[in-house]
């Protein structure tokens, strides 16, 4: 534990902050509990880490592609959450079967079924998909409140304070002298944003006022059913997919080939686990982060001890509900402006990942790939065969590997 200093401890909680926002707004969405998400997450990061021997820098969030299943359940005729987490549970229960089955796949094929051509335009979909989260929260727009007392260009101009603030302390502040300090970009931004909009009067405090110091986590069991288990189980097809982008994205930035090592199958298991020991305690499905991947990148911090502060930080936060309130009340528009960033860095890196690799874009072949996996991922198309629904990322991944298995990557003769 040499690393853990008071430096690395300031770090971790940035990336609690970055974590937050998004972990939190699963729950919020659907009805879970709050401090059961967080408990989750952070408990599910560190077994993550144990079970990938420490290697990889990842923070395990709530994932955003099980909320329609999970309304679907809890929503039904007869429906509940714990029937909702009864799917999640088995859900995390496939990842580990296909994890096991990688166990036993040898790494030169996985590569060649996953080349450059295919991986570069699946992390650059990763920050392209996310673009419309970061720009409707800049924009207001899933803060009506906020555009009622400042208008939209006054959500512009909070967000683009937050964006400029993250620039200046990551590109300037280290020539300045204030090395350290240039490493916390997010945290700086999110908390100038924050005291910015405090200025204009349209932070509302009602809710930490209401809040308890102290208050634990509403933890529950799932309950299991056949529709569960038809409705939700299936997501985890197109989220097992969007995991091999996930590992591959943050590979990219540290500069490591996690798939290799310590492998896919350990980084699939420790996504499984954490996902079914959520839905256990009453918690979402849990997943790796494309957040984390983006500040990973802004911050140039690799050291997978940050995430797991950061994993400690979550836990300790679920039981103190005073303080989540507080984070729970930065503006959308701070939201966006940092989002900006972090989003665009992700697809930054799948460009750099097809530039290192010296991608051959004047093939005919690699380009009808890339060019049908950016339009399907971003142009809305949907695969639905009865409640198994793919898009996106997913149907993007799927059909750019299979083009690929039937094209294959040579030059045309």
């Amino acid at each position: 534990m040499k690393d853990l200093n008071s430096k690395n401890i300031i770090m971790g909680l940035q990336h609690t902050f970055v974590m937050f926002g998004a972990t939190v707004l699963v729950p919020l969405i659907t009805g879970l509990d709050v401090g059961v998400t967080l408990f989750a997450a952070g408990v599910g990061t560190l077994l993550f880490h144990i079970l990938t021997k420490f290697q990889v820098p990842v923070f395990l969030g709530s994932s955003f592609a099980f909320i329609p299943g999970i309304i679907a359940v809890a929503t039904a005729e007869g429906g509940s959450l714990p029937e909702a987490l009864g799917g999640i549970f088995l859900a995390g229960i496939l990842y580990i079967i296909v994890a096991i089955i990688f166990r036993f796949v040898k790494v030169e094929v996985l590569h060649k079924i996953l080349p450059p051509h295919v991986t570069g335009p699946m992390i650059v979909l990763i920050g392209l998909i996310l673009a419309p989260v970061a720009i409707n929260n800049a924009n207001g727009t899933y803060a009506a409140g906020i555009v009622g007392k400042i208008g939209v260009n006054g959500c512009w101009g909070i967000a683009l304070f937050t964006f400029v603030v993250a620039v200046f302390v990551k590109i300037y502040l280290a020539k300045l002298g204030f090395k350290f300090l240039s490493m916390l970009p997010v945290l700086i931004a999110l908390i100038a944003g924050y005291i910015f909009s405090i200025i204009l009067g349209i932070v509302d405090f009602t809710i930490i006022k209401e809040s308890a110091w102290f208050g634990l986590p509403k933890f529950s069991l799932p309950v299991f059913s056949i529709r569960s288990m038809s409705i939700i189980v299936p997501i985890a097809i197109v989220t097992i997919v969007e995991h091999f982008g996930d590992v591959l994205a943050i590979g990219n930035v540290v500069g490591k080939d996690f798939i290799s090592k310590p492998g896919i199958h350990r980084t699939l298991i420790g996504d499984g686990l954490a996902t079914s020991l959520s839905a256990l305690i009453g918690g979402p499905a849990n997943t790796t982060y494309s957040e984390n991947t983006g500040a990973v990148a802004l911050t140039g911090i690799y050291n997978p001890l940050i995430m797991r502060i950061a994993a400690i930080f979550a836990i300790i936060l679920s039981f103190v509900p005073k303080f989540t309130s507080i984070i729970s009340t930065i503006p959308g528009p701070v939201i966006g402006g940092i989002s900006i960033l972090l989003f665009g860095m992700i697809s930054s890196i799948g460009i750099k990942n097809m530039v290192d690799h010296k991608v051959n874009f004047t093939n005919p072949k690699i380009l009808m790939i890339s060019a049908a996996m950016l339009v399907l991922g971003l142009g809305g198309a949907k695969l639905i065969i009865g409640n198994f629904e793919l898009s996106g990322l997913g149907l993007a991944a799927i059909i750019g590997i299979l083009m690929n298995a039937i094209l294959g990557s040579k030059e045309p003769e």
